[in-house]
Order: structure tokens, then C-alpha cells, then sequence
């Protein structure tokens, strides 16, 4: 769990960590940071969401697994979305991060050296393959919006950044 992800009945956390980011299968939706809160209230489960952009057309493929994964549970729910703070990468989990980096994706930097790398062109994103940091921006945009397409001067390969929200 991150820091925003306080108000989590301890005892759904199994349930929603089994639903999987549609878009990067080999993370849950608790290590995207997603779920907001989860909280049983009258005997239904209460979740909210917060998309990782406005318009994210995976909220509705989630909101339906997490409905899914409840009820397969003995659970009723209802699925809030919820914009406001915005999510954003840092609410990763580090073990989000790892999963991207062993899928094959590299994790976001901080924001001012995402820019450095994006803008600028500076050589600070590691190889998802050989871990060599001299790679180079091929795309701003990448398999999806959220990630830029980089390749690696070393091995050739081409890999995907997510990018810093």
C-alpha cells in the first residue's frame, strides 16, 4: 500500500491485489495505485478509483474486475471514480516498480529528471534488458499515452518508459 491508500479494510487488500491492470497485467491495481479507499459499509463494499489520466479507457475494465473479484468474494460493491488529488507515479508501489522493470517497461524518475530525459535528451533511463543507461528517445509516445518508446545503443533493443504523471 501507498500513502494514499490509507482508508483499506485490511481484510479486502487480497481481494483487489488479485485484479490486474488491463493494460500492464503483471500489476494490481494496489501496486498502480489506483484504489483509493475500500471500505465495507453496510454490508457493501465501498471502492473508489482514481484514473492514471483523465479519460484512461481501462477505469471501466477495472471498475467491472473489481466487481468481479468482490463478488466472487460474497461481496456487493459500488465503484466511485475519483479525480481529485490527480493519481500520480509516485504512487507506484516499489513492488509495482520492480514488476515493470522485470516486464519490461522502466519506471518512472522524478519528475525533473523525466524532463531532463524527455526534453533534453539525457541518458538516465536504464535498459529494461541489459540495464545499460545509454539509451536513447525514439518516441515521445510509446505503446500508450502514458509511456515513451526508448531504444538501447548497446543490446538494440527497443523498450517502453512510463512516464512521470
Amino acid at each position: 500500500m501507498n500513502k494514499t491508500q490509507q482508508h483499506i479494510d485490511p481484510i479486502l487488500i487480497p481481494i483487489l491485489e488479485q485484479v490486474s491492470d488491463p493494460e500492464i497485467p503483471v500489476l494490481s491495481i494496489m501496486d498502480m495505485g489506483v484504489v483509493r479507499s475500500a471500505l465495507i459499509i453496510n454490508g457493501v463494499v465501498e471502492v473508489e478509483i482514481t484514473p492514471t489520466y483523465s479519460g484512461c479507457p481501462a477505469m471501466d475494465v477495472i471498475g467491472d474486475d473489481i466487481e468481479k473479484a468482490l463478488k466472487n468474494a460474497s461481496y456487493d460493491s459500488r465503484i466511485d471514480l475519483i479525480l481529485h488529488p490527480a493519481w500520480t507515479t509516485d504512487w507506484i508501489t516499489p513492488i509495482g516498480r520492480k514488476a515493470l522493470e522485470d516486464y519490461g517497461i522502466a519506471a518512472p524518475l522524478e519528475a525533473d529528471a523525466d524532463k531532463e530525459v524527455l526534453l533534453n535528451g539525457k541518458r538516465l533511463i536504464k535498459c529494461t534488458n541489459c540495464r545499460s543507461q545509454n539509451t536513447k528517445l525514439v518516441s515521445q509516445f510509446g505503446s500508450t499515452a502514458c509511456k515513451a518508446l526508448f531504444k538501447c545503443e548497446d543490446c538494440q533493443e527497443p523498450f517502453d518508459y512510463f512516464k512521470c504523471l
